[in-house]
C-alpha cells in the first residue's frame, strides 16, 4: 500500500497547493509560493513526495501575485514534469 503525499508544506505556510503530478507509483503535490512584498513580485515552485520535497528559486517575476498566478497556469504538466527532473 502506497502513502499519499504530505497534504502541507510546513517549512513554507505561505505557498498554495495548486495540483498533484502523477506518473505510474511517483505523485508530487505541487505548490506556488508568492513573495508580493517584492517589487516585482516573485514566485517559485515547490514539489513535495512521499520521499521528498525540490524547489525551483524564484523563476517568475511579474508585477502582481494575480499576474504570477495566471503565468504559473500556463505551464502544462509536461513543462511541470521537465522541471521537477531538472531539479532531481
Amino acid at each position: 500500500m502506497s502513502q499519499s503525499p504530505p497534504a502541507d508544506l510546513p517549512d513554507v505556510p505561505g505557498a498554495r497547493h495548486l495540483g498533484d503530478l502523477t506518473r505510474s507509483s511517483a505523485t508530487w503535490r505541487v505548490y506556488f509560493e508568492v513573495d508580493a512584498a517584492a517589487r516585482p513580485a516573485k514566485g517559485r515552485i515547490h514539489f513535495v513526495s512521499v520521499g521528498g520535497q525540490r524547489s525551483t528559486g524564484w523563476i517568475f517575476m511579474e508585477y502582481s501575485e494575480p499576474d504570477l498566478l495566471k503565468r504559473f497556469q500556463e505551464f502544462s504538466a509536461v513543462e511541470l514534469w521537465k522541471i521537477l527532473e531538472s531539479l532531481g
